[in-house]
């Protein structure tokens, strides 16, 4: 899988992207654990993608949400044990 990040809201630490090999659209959010800082993306559909793109209020919003861990369905990867916490 290669993601490639097509908007970075710096100020709300998220951002919005693209797995290249598929063509899926995704949200990364950072999160740290005990050992490690990392990123935790989530699915988004093309729809979606295009509506967050265009609109900062709804994207802080999902981006929320899952810091809530409101949407973990659409985790690319599932944590670990050691899930870490948003930053």
């Amino acid at each position: 899988m290669n993601f490639r990040e097509t908007y970075f809201a710096k100020e709300d630490s998220w951002w919005i992207g693209q797995e290249t090999d598929s063509g899926r659209h995704y949200l990364a959010i950072p999160v740290s654990n005990r050992m490690v800082d990392y990123f935790e993306l989530y699915w988004l559909d093309d729809e979606q993608y295009h509506r967050f793109f265009d609109n900062h209020d709804l994207s802080f919003a999902f981006a929320e949400e899952c810091r809530r861990r409101e949407h973990d369905d659409l985790l690319v990867f599932q944590p670990g044990t050691d899930r870490g916490a948003p930053r």
